[in-house]
């Protein structure tokens, strides 16, 4: 992938802030930011649909690599009326398995929409009793969520899933160490939609990113105390603001460290670890060396 020089519409105070987040390696990886990102099929467990054109299987399960871009794929359903599969960031799904669901446990994904992860966790409950509380504040999209859910989710399934509209910085206030597993797949700054939307990049400053992170920070520690002793808990973001990842992470470890501590993952393919201060370490898949992403994560469990 070419190193081409970055977008001028994007403000020389935006390119300043992550040069220096980023050093030599910025310009070619916002140059990949600005290309047509890749998407996979994700094969849905429920539906017996197959995809309706050739697709190239990947190393990981359930995935193929579409010949075609997404948006020229018409909807393909199985007799069961479920959708065949769902079209998504591959570094999304590492995110989500990252979270390791077991059949039997009591999930929350707490920044729910638009329910690419929500469905992986959901796959991961099929074959025992557990539940799955899918968390999402904005009504329209939670509606677009409950629709995805009917969709994709086997009736006998879908019993088991429950859809809130909570401020999640606020849940633990009713939900006090609920949950063995939680996802806080967290609002961000998402650059890469920057390039879409005029009007958010020339609303763009260093005090939007910082205060982003002040309320992931916020959702974080509102995880912990809904998050039972020995739990699992997964942080992403769809950003490339160290504001934003390390910085979250790191000051999370300093504050919370008594009762949370960083746990490893294996590194799929394309992942990129970063050792955070306190103990903790977080993976990248970025685009201009994995070609796909960019995504952020970092696993914790919360201590006995």
């Amino acid at each position: 992938m070419n190193a081409t020089k970055p977008s001028p519409e994007i403000s020389a105070l935006f390119q300043e802030t992550y040069g220096a987040f980023w050093g030599e390696r910025w310009p070619a990886l916002w140059n990949a930011l600005s290309e047509k990102e890749l998407r996979v099929a994700r094969m849905n467990r429920f539906s017996t649909g197959a995809l309706p054109l050739p697709a190239w299987r990947t190393d990981a399960p359930g995935l193929f690599t579409l010949e075609r871009p997404a948006a020229e794929i018409s909807a393909a359903r199985g007799p069961e009326g479920l959708l065949a599969y769902y079209i998504m960031d591959p570094a999304s799904v590492f995110a989500a398995r990252a979270l390791e669901v077991g059949p039997d446990d009591t999930v929350l994904d707490l920044c729910a929409a638009p329910g690419g992860k929500s469905l992986v966790l959901i796959e991961a409950l099929a074959d025992g009793t557990g539940e799955i509380l899918l968390n999402e504040p904005s009504m329209p999209r939670r509606e677009r969520l409950k629709k995805v859910v009917q969709q994709y989710v086997d009736r006998g399934v879908r019993d088991r899933v429950r859809l809130t509209g909570k401020d999640g910085g606020k849940f633990a206030l009713t939900h006090k160490e609920s949950f063995e597993r939680i996802l806080v797949d967290a609002p961000c700054s998402g650059e890469a939609h920057l390039l879409e939307n005029t009007e958010e990049r020339e609303r763009w400053t260093p005090q939007k990113s910082k205060g982003l992170a002040q309320r992931q920070y916020a959702l974080l520690t509102a995880a912990l105390e809904a998050l039972k002793p020995g739990g699992t808990l997964v942080y992403s973001t769809c950003t490339v603001s160290k504001w934003e990842n390390e910085g979250v992470v790191e000051r999370f470890l300093a504050k919370k460290g008594d009762r949370i501590e960083g746990i490893g993952c294996v590194v799929p393919e394309g992942g990129e670890r970063v050792e955070i201060a306190g103990g903790g370490e977080g993976i990248y898949f970025l685009p201009d060396r994995a070609g796909f992403g960019p995504i952020f994560m970092s696993r914790f469990k919360k201590k006995d």
